[in-house]
C-alpha cells in the first residue's frame, strides 16, 4: 500500500533544527538510504521555495493565475516522499523518522486506487 508522505514547514523554521543546515541534509541523507535499503521508499523530492509558486484556478470560464501559493498558511509544502508500506502503522513510523517532523509537519495520507 502506499503513502503519500507531505513536508510541511514554515521557511525559515530550519534554522530551529539542532546543527543546523548541514545537520538537516545528512539527516535528510541518511532518512533516505534507511528507506531505501528497507525497501519503503518509492521517491522522494524537495520543492523550491513557495516564492517560486504559481496557482491556477478556473472560475466561470476563466482561467486565472496567481504567485505563490494556493493557501495562506504559515506553513508550506516543503517536499514529499511515496512510501510502500504495509499499512498506516508502519508509514507512521517512517513518516516520524523524516528530520522535518522535529520543527514542521508531516502529513501522511493513503495513495488512492482506482479499479483498472
Amino acid at each position: 500500500m502506499q503513502f503519500m508522505a507531505l513536508i510541511y514547514n514554515a521557511e525559515g523554521s530550519e534554522s530551529s533544527y539542532e546543527g543546523g543546515m548541514g545537520k538537516i541534509m545528512a539527516d535528510y541523507w541518511k532518512f533516505g538510504e534507511e528507506a531505501k535499503a528497507a525497501g519503503v521508499m518509492v521517491t522522494g523530492d524537495a520543492l523550491e521555495a513557495v516564492s517560486t509558486a504559481t496557482s491556477i484556478r478556473e472560475r466561470n470560464g476563466k482561467v486565472e493565475l496567481t504567485d505563490g501559493p494556493f493557501a495562506e498558511t504559515k506553513e508550506q509544502l516543503g517536499g514529499y516522499y511515496l512510501l510502500e508500506c504495509k499499512d498506516l502503522d508502519q508509514a507512521i513510523e517512517w513518516a516520524q523518522k523524516i528530520p522535518t517532523a522535529k520543527y514542521g509537519t508531516i502529513e501522511v495520507r493513503p495513495v488512492m486506487v482506482f479499479d483498472q
